[in-house]
Order: C-alpha cells, then structure tokens, then sequence
C-alpha cells in the first residue's frame, strides 16, 4: 500500500467517526452525506470500475414499472428503497 493510500485508509476510519458522531447526535441526514464520501473513496481504493459500477447498479435497480410506481407515493409497498444511478 503506498503513502496516498495509506492517507486515504486514515481518512476513512476519521470519516466513519464522524458518521458515527452525526447519528450518536442526532444528525442522521448529514450522516448520510457523509456516507456518499465514505462510499465514493472505497470505490476509489478498490478500484471498481465504472462498467462494473454499472452493472451493479442496473443489477440492483428495480424494473422501470416497479420503479415508476415507488416513486408514486399514494402506492403499497416498501418506500425506503431507492434507485441506485451511476452519474459519472
């Protein structure tokens, strides 16, 4: 592992603190943004493709009817889950 990923590792155990912070306070919104950072460098220290992004993504996004109906909000079901979309 070399010095920049070394630095980036430290970032993440100070990031996932902080996360924890935010929620152990009540601000569990911003902890929420600070999970994207979270995310994003992992996905740079893994060095996950964007084609392999992608298929996740597509793998774990519903159907176009079911998504279309999870964004009604008048519709039954689980409105926790959101649509996961590569925008890079």
């Amino acid at each position: 592992m070399d010095n920049s990923e070394e630095r980036l590792q430290a970032i993440l155990a100070t990031l996932d603190e902080c996360r924890a912070a935010l929620v152990r306070n009540g601000r569990p919104e911003t902890a929420k943004l600070v999970s994207l950072a979270i995310l994003d460098l992992r996905i740079d220290l893994s060095r996950t493709s964007d084609a392999d992004l992608r298929a996740l993504c597509d793998a774990i996004t519903p159907e176009e009817g079911a998504a279309d109906r999870s964004n009604d909000p008048n519709s039954p079901g689980d409105q926790r889950r959101a649509a996961l979309k590569l925008v890079k």
